[in-house]
């Protein structure tokens, strides 16, 4: 600390007059302006200190101000030609004098009969200095900090009133300006959180709002980089999309793992002042890019059910650690954010559902294009179709192919499941079937070349069950195999329904299973119905199924009637049954009708 010269303390030992009444007025008021026209915190300190020296013959003026975090006394302003002691920049709290004027509330003078200050006094000694007091900077018992005073001449009554004044004064001024850079902070912050909230409704596009947020939460924590997580319930994962060349690369992770994955799973706020000695950081990342990171900001983002959809961490905040305010600041804007997620998934829900709907619709073209348009004109017999899909797709099939003038093959099958899968092995099944027939004319070569097709396509996990019946129109007769295929129905009036039961295995489920061939000899009068087990399968409230027998029942009701009558009896008795039933599939049902 540089000492102070002859010179200077001659000239400190020059005598300060007293003020009268009238100055004393004219002393506040002057105070009291020049106060009024400071709005900032160091620029009130350094005006008062300059003001104390300036004015008043002080040799040292100080502001000391008060800082929680440590428990002590910083010094924040000066003037005189004196320093304090060594040392003295920051003071403790429950130090001498300064810190018993900040803890008391009131001034305190340095003495020589003080059992503390030994430091402050030997300095006083040494500079000549007759007075030395300590003033608190307080209003209503709100101590923030304190003024000391050093002079070589004891003042006078008013003078120390004056200096009392002063710091009663200037401690008014410090909370007026604490209240009005408060206010323009919140001011500041409103219209931060008013224009980022602009910029994240500005797009429903997910990969740019994603861009965005980071852009938002990036520049105002004054972060180097950042990433944000999206939550998915389905696979327990958090996952992101990151740069990669021109393109955008997803990256997925556990939830639980990482820093990232931990705020996901507990919600906790994570501020690392120190990467690399914080157990839960993984340097592996940063060994591979090159990056180093210093310090990480974590943090949810709830939504208005207060369940956390995503994760935002920051990296390398420029000039030191993250503080609680960038925290605090992000967790308010969180819920805009958490908003706009939201409004932008399900945009991009929407669209899929868009995409999906224009992609079903053009399968739904594909798929009743392979199918017949209508029942094939046969002499001496009336056919009837009804084909029901219960998804946009669906994997029942049916099939009318003339192999000759007198023959004709029907076709009714069902592929396991449902949906656009199903809807492919069904038209696997009529392309590969057309192409059988145009070389195969034994019913079982067809089934067993059908089964090793089927079978080396999809290696069993997907199988069907056809029923293969060739019509014989002149000695009006069906030869068939069923391959595992509901058994279709011959109705004859006054006997029992005869079921078609001869083949085999369902297609697809065994390489090489053996077949059977079955043959029906047919009357005027009979009605054949080949069906699905969306027929037969249906529910009612109280579960039971429509079954073979009520098929049968309403065929035998409904027999003297058109081949299309009867599909539709059957239809409406269907839909009467499974009315408030929970079971829905595909229905396809043929009525053939000897006339």
């Amino acid at each position: 600390m540089p000492k102070t010269t002859d010179s200077e303390k001659a000239s400190l030992a020059a005598p300060v007059e007293d003020f009268g009444a009238v100055n004393l007025v004219l002393e506040v008021e002057d105070l009291s302006i020049a106060l009024a026209a400071q709005v900032e915190p160091k620029a009130i300190v350094r005006t008062l200190v300059t003001r104390l020296v300036e004015r008043y013959g002080v040799a040292l003026a100080g502001v000391w101000v008060k800082d929680h975090a440590t428990s002590t006394l910083q010094l924040r302003a000066q003037a005189g030609p004196l320093h304090p002691p060594a040392g003295w920049e920051k003071t403790p709290l429950d130090g001498p004098l300064l810190g018993k004027a900040v803890r008391e509330h009131k001034p305190q003078l340095l003495t020589e009969k003080e059992a503390e200050g030994k430091e402050f006094r030997e300095w006083a000694r040494e500079n000549g200095l007759a007075f030395v007091a300590a003033f608190p900077l307080g209003y209503n018992s709100d101590t923030v900090g304190a003024v000391l005073v050093a002079r070589a001449k004891p003042p006078s009554k008013i003078l120390l009133a004056l200096f009392r004044l002063h710091a009663r004064l200037v401690a008014i001024a410090l909370r007026d300006a604490e209240l009005i850079f408060s206010t323009r902070q919140t001011l500041s912050k409103l219209n931060i959180l008013v224009e980022a909230s602009k910029a994240l409704t500005s797009t429903l596009d997910l990969p740019e709002l994603l861009g965005r947020i980071l852009g938002v939460a990036k520049t105002q924590t004054r972060a180097e980089r950042g990433t944000l997580f999206l939550v998915d319930e389905r696979t327990q994962e958090i996952w992101s999309l990151i740069a990669h060349g021109l393109e955008k690369q997803e990256i997925r992770l556990p939830i639980g793992k990482g820093i990232a994955g931990h705020v996901a799973k507990t919600g906790e706020v994570v501020n690392i002042s120190d990467a690399y000695a914080d157990p839960r950081f993984n340097p592996e990342v940063d060994k591979r890019t090159g990056f180093r990171t210093r310090n990480i900001l974590c943090l949810p983002i709830h939504n208005k059910q207060s369940k956390i959809i995503a994760t935002l961490q920051l990296l390398n905040k420029e000039g030191g650690a993250f503080t609680e305010e960038d925290s605090d600041f992000l967790l308010t804007l969180s819920g805009h954010m958490a908003l706009a997620l939201e409004n932008a998934q399900l945009h991009q829900q929407l669209l899929d559902k868009e995409r999906m709907e224009k992609e079903l619709a053009l399968a739904r073209g594909i798929q009743h294009s392979l199918l017949p348009d209508s029942a094939p004109v046969v002499e001496g017999f009336d056919i009837a179709v009804l084909n029901e899909p219960c998804y946009a797709v669906g994997g029942d099939y049916y099939d009318f192919l003339s192999l000759g003038p007198r023959t004709l093959l029907s076709v009714v099958a069902d592929v396991e499941g449902k949906g656009v899968a199903s809807a492919l092995v069904m038209s696997n099944l009529q392309a590969t079937l057309r192409a059988l027939v145009l070389h195969l004319h034994s019913l079982n070569e067809i089934a067993e070349s059908l089964n090793r097709m089927i079978w080396n396509d999809t290696r069993a996990e997907k199988y069907l069950s056809p029923f293969i019946g060739l019509l014989d129109t002149r000695h009006k007769s069906v030869h068939y195999i069923n391959c595992g295929h509901i058994p279709p129905i011959v109705v004859r009036r006054g006997q029992d329904p005869i079921t078609l039961t001869e083949g085999g295995m369902v297609i697809g489920l065994f390489e090489n299973p053996p077949y059977q061939r079955g043959q029906v000899l047919l009357q005027t009068g009979d009605v054949m119905v080949l069906c699905t087990d969306g027929i037969t399968e249906s529910m009612n409230s109280q579960f039971e199924e429509y079954g073979a027998q009520r098929l049968a029942r309403k065929v035998a009701e409904v027999a003297d009637r058109k081949a299309s009558e009867i599909v539709a009896a059957v239809r409406d008795d269907v839909e009467v049954f499974s009315r408030n039933g929970t079971h829905f599939d595909d229905k396809v049902m043929i009525a053939i009708k000897v006339v």
